[in-house]
This record gives structure tokens, C-alpha cells and sequence, in this order.
């Protein structure tokens, strides 16, 4: 499976790319800035997980 993630400032423009999806048989959803965050914050939490304990650092 594939992904295109798109950003317009037109809503017009996206709204023609989300009718061409549709007629090609393309999932598409337009989603918010929020939902962009959370996105990015769960990738990068999914990078930094390493499954190791940090050493604990002696003062």
C-alpha cells in the first residue's frame, strides 16, 4: 500500500484532487493540522523507541 500525504493553500484545488481520487478509485480524506501533529509526534516516538534502557548517568 502506498500514501500521498498533498497540502494546498486552495481548497478548491484539493477538493479536485479528492473528486479524481474517488473516480480512480482512490481512498483520500482530507485531515486537519491536529491530525497531522498527532502523526508526527507518533512517528517519532515509533523512531525512537529502541526496546534498551538508558544507563543511568552517576554525578
Amino acid at each position: 500500500m502506498q500514501k500521498a500525504l498533498l497540502e494546498s493553500e486552495s481548497l478548491s484545488d484539493l477538493k479536485l484532487l479528492l473528486d479524481l481520487a474517488k473516480k480512480l478509485g482512490i481512498k483520500s480524506k482530507i485531515i486537519s493540522v491536529d491530525e497531522i501533529e498527532e502523526i508526527g509526534m507518533a512517528n517519532a516516538i515509533k523512531i525512537g523507541r529502541t526496546n534498551e534502557f538508558l544507563n543511568k548517568i552517576s554525578q
